[in-house]
């Protein structure tokens, strides 16, 4: 089996794991890496208006 395959999954269980044991926390870094890649593409959308 190929070593990368196994860390995939390794990481996927983690992921599992940290979501069943604590879905509050689990939902605030969802809902704080949304907000990031919201306010990212609000600053890409107004750097490629500002070349118009």
């Amino acid at each position: 089996m190929n070593l990368k395959k196994i860390l995939v999954w390794l990481a996927v269980a983690f992921v599992v794991f940290y979501v069943i044991q604590q879905p509050e926390s689990s939902a605030a870094m969802v809902r704080n890496a949304g907000e990031a890649l919201g306010d990212a593409a609000s600053s890409l959308a107004a750097f490629v208006e500002s070349l118009v």
